[in-house]
């Protein structure tokens, strides 16, 4: 008896693996016809694929999926995490090195916060990272004006509700007092959106500083801003589980921190 089961994958699963866009993204490209199998324009995110097909978005070659691949990268002030920005600001797409394939970052961080941000070229990878199930520790160094004590700060140890949402048990250490403002170590299983700065906003002090230092087991280390470093296969192995061999007929990849030119601003397309 014959096995009846289709071959292949879909197209968006395939599209996200291969670090073009998240599953999501990659939907929203075929239902904008941004995409073509064999010269077929795709109105479905249903269709399958097996990588042996001819596939474009906007008329260039999509290549298949590489081994997963992640970086750290030090965010600075003043970028967007997205890939577009609709009122024109730079994002952090724009000021990667010349030399970075296509990545998504793992999570985000505000236009106005610092600090390890993960890229990857694996949508599946970005998903798994960034679910709450996950349960990775996320340690911030936050700078607020002020005097903090522990007990403006117990709220936030307890769990706090802001406008309406509820906030999980924060592990806050108040590490030193420099002038008027306080230096603080913050951690939190989840990242939501400003989380840190509208929670601590509710107990009356400000943040004038965030600092993302690490992502579960991943640290910011020596890193400085717009540098970007790539993680050895071993550490996806140790950290992760994940088994990648890099491509022979490639070098295996460059772990030294690499920075985006400072001549101007480069537009990822």
């Amino acid at each position: 008896m014959e096995n009846d089961t289709p071959k292949g994958e879909r197209i968006a699963r395939f599209l996200s693996r291969a670090g073009i866009a998240s599953r999501r993204e990659a939907e929203r490209m075929i239902e904008a016809g941004r995409i073509t199998v064999d010269g077929r324009r795709l109105d479905t995110p249903a269709f399958l694929v097996t990588g042996d097909e001819t596939i474009l978005l906007d008329g260039k070659p999509v290549k298949g999926p590489e081994r997963t691949r992640l970086w750290r990268y030090y965010k600075p002030i003043g970028l967007v995490t997205s890939a577009r920005d609709e009122k024109g600001r730079d994002t952090v797409f724009d000021n990667l090195p010349d030399d970075m394939p296509r990545v998504m970052s793992i999570g985000r961080l505000d236009i106005n916060s610092e600090g390890l941000l993960l890229l990857t070229n694996d949508g599946a990878l970005k998903r798994r990272l960034e679910l709450p199930s996950t349960g990775w520790v996320r340690k911030y160094r936050v700078r607020v004006k002020g005097a903090p004590t522990d007990e403006m700060l117990d709220p936030l140890r307890k769990g706090i509700t802001v406008e309406g949402e509820r906030f999980r048990p924060m592990q806050i250490s108040l590490d030193r007092q420099q002038g008027a403002n306080a230096w603080l170590t913050i951690a939190l299983r989840e990242g939501r959106n400003r989380e840190i700065r509208r929670a601590l906003g509710a107990v009356g002090l400000q943040v004038n500083r965030l600092i993302r230092i690490s992502y579960g087991p991943f640290q910011l280390g020596e890193l400085q801003p717009g540098e970007v470093a790539e993680l050895r296969p071993k550490v996806l192995r140790d950290q992760l589980g994940i088994d990648v061999t890099a491509p022979r007929d490639r070098p295996g990849p460059d772990t030294r921190p690499a920075r985006a030119p400072s001549g101007g601003r480069r537009r990822r397309r």
